[in-house]
């Protein structure tokens, strides 16, 4: 159950869908369910994040107002995804937020997450996202 978290100045409603779109649908064509991608963005006050000492508010601005400011990504994929996958969900990733030379900062992570250590209640029970709902070692009935 692939997990990306885009933290970023506010993006607006509509390229916000665009992107978890074309991330699901890039991720739907390396053979993941769709239901099972989960994009969470997150607005960040730019006097709370720093880079290089300063708070990336003071990074110049792009000269159009639909490039990227800044961003920070954190992907939780299972450790069986090798280089090549990683780096070209990176690549992809970046491509879908409109990251380009013109954009001040742009960090992106990967934290390796067993499917075993997340669970999920998608109307159904509570269970471990490697397993079926319902299967043993199903966590029980959610409220």
């Amino acid at each position: 159950m692939p997990t990306i978290t885009i933290a970023s100045a506010d993006l607006s409603a509509a390229r916000r869908r665009a992107a978890a779109l074309s991330i699901t649908r890039w991720l739907k064509g390396q053979g993941i369910s769709g239901p099972h991608v989960v994009v969470r963005f997150e607005a960040v006050d730019e006097e709370r994040v720093f880079t290089g000492g300063w708070p990336v508010s003071a990074l110049p601005r792009p000269a159009e107002d639909e490039d990227l400011h800044h961003a920070s990504v954190t992907c939780c994929v299972s450790p069986d995804r090798d280089e090549s996958f990683r780096s070209a969900l990176a690549a992809h990733i970046a491509e879908a937020l409109g990251v380009t030379d013109r954009t001040p900062f742009f960090y992106l992570e990967f934290r390796p997450t067993s499917p075993a250590d997340v669970h999920i209640a998608a109307t159904g029970p509570l269970h471990r996202s490697d397993r079926p709902a319902g299967a043993d070692c199903s966590e029980g009935p959610t409220r």
